[in-house]
């Protein structure tokens, strides 16, 4: 796997943070070795994408990615990826095992994100019912791991309105399976028309259901993956995370690159966790390194310090 590959190529090819507001009393009342800066400040998660390439290269095994958020990074809550352990979701002793050895590190399992199972949104029927049920085995291994949610896409193939009603009636049917197991069904901006906020805003509304939100991504606000390189195949990254996070129940702090500063280069941290926190956003923002000029280790440090900081400046 080339080491600066995507996150959503990847899939596709293989087949805190912030300020302001307490996640709960009792993590807002004092410091966590695991990511709470101070009192008043959301808890950091660490997505597991942000060790792709230690885990594609089999340097690390996804069991032991708890016990490295905790040990390597002090970070105490984590964000699995589906892929690590694609073949192993209805896999009991597996699955057991994560959550043992998450427990035993005391580190809280936050969500799965879930890929390759079908596109919610497809126009076609039978596609998208199936494509619901793929996900339903996520969902079970949520459910013994402790996570809140799973993130899927709102991939599909018919125009902007069409699609908007097929991805909310995938959604809705996922969702009606979450609600009794206490989970969520949250999806990410993550190329095409779930990349335009205004679309995926426009989904929730029509979905309007408590248990389906949002997990805004700094980084993923491309609208044709074919012509990354060009400035209007982006949709402004800033005004979609300010759409998307009134239905927010995880935000994805994605890291790419980071100048003599420590600040990243693509992203304007202070104005984008300033959207975050006006939005009265209580969750973990998760980190998700995904660049390829620093190393995995260093480019998580180097996010987790900026968080830090900024944090830091808020509460001064």
């Amino acid at each position: 796997m080339p080491h600066h590959v995507s996150r959503r190529t990847a899939i596709s090819t293989i087949g805190a943070a912030a300020f302001g507001f307490a996640a709960s009393p009792l993590l807002g009342s004092r410091l966590a070795a695991g990511g709470l800066l101070r009192a008043g400040s959301n808890p950091i998660s660490l997505a597991q994408w942000s060790l792709h390439r230690a885990l594609f290269d089999k340097t690390l095994d996804n069991l032991d990615f708890a016990w490295t958020a905790r040990n390597t990074y002090g970070i105490s809550a984590v964000e699995y990826v589906n892929a690590f352990f694609f073949d192993k979701a209805r896999d009991a002793s597996y699955i057991g095992e994560m959550k043992k050895r998450a427990e035993g590190e005391g580190v809280q399992s936050v969500l799965i994100m879930c890929d390759r199972e079908g596109e919610l949104a497809n126009s076609d029927d039978a596609k998208r019912n199936q494509s619901v049920e793929n996900h339903r085995k996520w969902l079970e291994a949520a459910s013994t791991l402790g996570c809140h949610s799973i993130r899927v896409n709102a991939a599909g193939d018919a125009p902007w309105d069409e699609r908007m009603k097929h991805a909310a009636d995938g959604l809705r049917a996922l969702v009606e399976i979450a609600d009794p197991m206490g989970l969520n069904v949250i999806v990410e901006n993550h190329g095409s028309l779930s990349s335009n906020g205004e679309w995926l805003a426009g989904v929730m509304k029509m979905v309007d259901h408590p248990r389906c939100g949002t997990l805004p991504d700094f980084g993923n606000f491309c609208l044709d993956w074919s012509r990354s390189s060009e400035p209007d195949a982006w949709y402004d990254r800033y005004k979609g995370v300010q759409e998307l996070m009134p239905y927010a129940k995880g935000v994805s702090a994605k890291s790419y690159e980071f100048d003599a500063e420590g600040n990243e280069v693509r992203t304007d941290y202070r104005r984008m966790l300033k959207i975050v926190r006006d939005a009265g956003y209580t969750g973990h923002i998760g980190i998700e390194y995904e660049g390829d000029r620093h190393s995995e280790q260093e480019g998580i440090k180097l996010t987790k310090a900026l968080l830090e900081r900024i944090a830091a400046e808020n509460a001064g």
